[in-house]
């Protein structure tokens, strides 16, 4: 199926939590420099780099607000659909590919409480390659109405830092945000045995809003 563009849920924007190491001195220098550039020509040619450097960034943080989906599994992630696997234990895994143009947030696919949040350490093969199975991840697990549903945030080639929101034992709303991959790679979602996946590879997702599971 060929790749369907979706339009950006709208809504109030925000930053992303997790984002200041990136942001703040990126923004700063770009407040620095043209600040200089004002009173120096030579400054422009820092200026106008770090200010675009600080246009991408606050564009790659941004945190909209959703209007949460209908469906027993929602998309954690904004991205595009990069497989669609079965596995041995009855699961279907569907991979969710993430761009750095696409929000970085991820949110919970159901409702429930966060049974387990294992970081696993890894390396940082760029997430479309099959390499990436051994790349740095999250991996989360969360006691919902279907039973336990996996959830993996996987690092890739520029995306080197997960920042997971939530800890052991918190309870959370389907579509509530969970945790941040800076510059984008994949989250996996395994739906339960039984639930057929409602997506096709290619298809966009925006986090909270696309549904995973058929009826």
């Amino acid at each position: 199926m060929p790749h369907r563009s979706l339009p950006e849920a709208r809504g109030r924007v925000r930053l992303a939590r997790g984002a200041s190491p990136w942001l703040l001195p990126t923004v700063a220098t770009a407040a620095v420099s043209l600040a200089k550039a004002r009173r120096s020509g030579r400054w422009a040619t820092v200026a106008v780099p770090a200010t675009a450097l600080a246009a991408g960034m606050l564009w790659f943080f941004r945190d909209p607000e959703r209007e949460i989906g209908q469906g027993r599994v929602i998309s954690p992630a904004d991205g595009v659909v990069q497989s669609i696997m079965p596995w041995k234990d009855g699961r279907t895994r569907v991979a969710i590919f993430m761009s750095p143009l696409n929000v970085h947030v991820n949110r919970a696919p159901v409702a429930g409480t966060v049974s387990s949040v294992q970081h696993v350490p890894g390396g940082f093969v760029p997430a479309f390659n099959k390499e990436s199975e051994d790349n740095e991840r999250v991996v989360w697990h969360f006691d919902s109405e279907l039973g336990d549903i996996e959830m993996i945030q996987i690092a890739g080639a520029v995306a080197r830092r997960i920042v997971p929101y939530v800890v052991d034992g918190t309870k959370v709303e389907q579509g509530e945000r969970v945790g941040l991959i800076r510059f984008g790679s994949r989250v996996d979602v395994y739906l339960p045995e039984g639930i057929e996946p409602a997506v096709e590879v290619g298809e966009a997702t925006i986090a909270g809003v696309t549904r995973l599971d058929r009826d």
